[in-house]
Order: structure tokens, then sequence, then C-alpha cells
């Protein structure tokens, strides 16, 4: 999982060195309320969240599974202004203050940061403050980190006119798994199912964020 985040994080803070990038960041980006900047700002944060979790503390809170994190947290198919995700507005906007070469350059020394700690660091628990009463492992951090990369690689790229960069196989089929637990907790099996196996009678939407 590690080795799968650390490939992804990789060609995230590539994406974020693309000429294109910095040639739109003023502009709007594919997300409702969120500038390329923003959304930029957005993506580098879930590379610098990891040794921003590995500098904390082990929490004393109790370790539920990745699954249940998704089940818990508030923001999944939260209106885009409810004050978290302002938050994440304001939040993207202000880690990317100092502009696109500043803000690609930070996430590749952090990734390169990552390649020596993160594959030694001990299995242990994390939290962020946001969270309830409760922390998860490491490694599902990680991935649910690795999902939030995925997700918004794309995004980037597809405001700015890229094509969507290519993951390993492993970190999408990962991201996909979680996509889709998430999925059928909001929309029931049949829906879920049909969107996968029969177009005639699939739901219009499946979305799982």
């Amino acid at each position: 999982m590690r080795e799968l985040y650390l490939s992804v994080a990789d060609t995230a803070a590539k994406l974020l060195a693309a000429p294109e990038v910095a040639d739109g960041w003023h502009q709007p980006s594919a997300l409702a309320k969120l500038s390329v900047r923003g959304l930029a700002g957005h993506l580098a944060g879930q590379v610098f969240f990891i040794p921003a979790v590995l500098a904390e503390p082990v929490p004393t809170e109790p370790a539920i599974s990745i699954h249940e994190y998704y089940a818990r947290v508030s923001w999944i198919g939260s209106d885009l202004d409810t004050p978290f995700n302002q938050g994440i507005r304001s939040g993207g906007e202000e880690e990317a203050a100092d502009g696109p070469d500043a803000l690609a350059a930070r996430v590749a020394a952090c990734v390169e940061e990552l390649r020596g700690t993160l594959p030694t660091a001990a299995d242990r628990t994390v939290r962020r403050p946001t969270w309830g009463a409760w922390s998860i492992g490491l490694d599902d951090f990680v991935a649910s980190r690795m999902l939030e990369l995925v997700v918004h690689s794309d995004d980037l790229a597809h405001s700015v006119g890229l094509p969507t960069p290519e993951f390993p196989a492993p970190a999408v089929e990962t991201v996909v798994d979680l996509l889709s637990r998430i999925a059928l907790r909001r929309h029931g099996a049949t829906d879920v199912l049909r969107a996968l196996s029969r177009s005639e009678r699939a739901p219009a939407s499946i979305s799982a964020l």
C-alpha cells in the first residue's frame, strides 16, 4: 500500500508541475466553487498530510476500519456550502498561496522525503483533529489519501485540458474498491448492481462521493 501510494503521489507531483496547471491557475476548476489553484492546493494536501500525521503522537482513540471511517465522515454527499466544504476550498487556496511553481516544488520535495520515511514507518494508528473519537491504521490512512490523489488528479487534469494520469492498476483497483463500498452504502445493492451490469435498468448515478 505504501509503495503504491508513493507511485501515485509521484504522478500527482508531476501533474502539479505541468505548465498547463500554472497557465490555468486563476481559472475555475472542474469542481463547483473551486479554482484550479484551490484544487491544486487540495491535491497537494493529500501528500502533506502523511508527514503531518506521522509527526503527531500515537492517538489514544480506538481504531476503526477504513470502511467504517468512510461510513462516519460527514462530508460525503454534503452540501457545497457546509462549513467543512468551505474550509476545504479556503484551505486549498491557502496551501497554494505561493503560486504553482512553489507548490509543485514543495510536493516533489515531500514525496522524496516520504520515500525515505514512509516504507519503514511503524505500523501505528493516526488521526486528524476534525475526526470524532476514533483513529485509523496508518496503512488505511495512506489508502484514503491515495483515493484522494487519484480522484483529484483526474479533476485537475480535466480542469486544465490534460489527459488523466495513468496510475498502477493495483492502485486504481484499491480506489475503485473503496468507492464501490461507499456507493453501496449510499445507493444500495440493487442500484449498484444494475449500474455495473444492466445499462437498461441503471440508475442515473451511483456516485460514491
